[in-house]
């Protein structure tokens, strides 16, 4: 057998390996990014935000299937087989490049779309509704306070019906003094919550992008090799 077939055998054959590996990457992070929005999903009006998660993982799952496919061409030599996996590999790049593009476009619209939605939300805090829920998670998990600042409740009708106090999950962490009076401003997070979401969007949304663009190069290899 020519050396030159057993050389490109085996880099193929190791690029299934990865292949399936790939798969189960782009589908952890896909559902870490449609996780991350939904945890916050009441302060976000768009929600084709998680268009593309939803792209990578659908390629994450077809990945699997079709890195058997791709294996077993490889293995048998099948000049059929292995041009429908090239076609396929074709399929999900560009699919991949979509989920890139989509990703790159909603990265710009997060800023917008939090400042739409946050102070209305923050505005129907009342320690009971949904959005209570929403709010309270919201500043207990990113240890944040308001919208822009924790000077931002004396605004809101919460301030005024609970004798000018802020919500409890205002206060730091494992503080048990906290009541929630600004006379306590050592005891409060006195960030916005704002910012802080949308640093976290922005990095989730930056985390998913390079690992689309690393496995698309990935992919862009693999069909490579697979013409050659």
């Amino acid at each position: 057998m020519d050396c030159g077939i057993i050389t490109s055998k085996t880099v193929l054959l190791l690029l299934n390996v990865i292949f399936w590996a790939a798969g189960g990457a782009l589908v952890y992070v896909g559902s870490y990014v449609i996780k991350s929005y939904n945890n916050f999903d009441n302060f976000l009006e768009d929600k084709y935000t998680l268009i593309p998660a939803a792209i990578i993982i659908t390629v994450g799952v077809v990945m699997f299937i079709i890195g058997t496919v791709g294996c077993c061409a490889t293995l048998r030599e099948s000049k059929v087989g292995l041009s429908f996996f090239l076609m396929i590999l074709l399929a999900m790049f560009a699919a991949e490049v979509a989920a890139l593009v989509f990703a790159f476009i909603y990265q710009g619209r997060i800023k917008g779309d939090l400042e739409r939605s946050m102070s209305n939300v923050f505005q129907k805090y009342d320690g009971e509704n949904s959005e209570s829920r929403a709010v309270d998670y919201l500043q207990s998990q990113l240890q944040c306070c308001g919208v822009q600042t924790y000077m931002n409740w004396t605004t809101m009708p919460w301030f005024s019906s609970s004798n000018n106090t802020v919500p409890i999950s205002c206060c730091k962490q494992n503080n048990t003094e906290c009541t929630g009076k600004l006379d306590q401003p050592d005891l409060l997070n006195t960030q916005g919550c704002e910012v802080k979401l949308e640093q976290l969007l922005q990095d989730v949304m930056s985390y998913a992008m390079l690992v689309i663009l690393g496995f698309a190069i990935i992919k862009k290899q693999q069909v490579c090799d697979g013409v050659q």
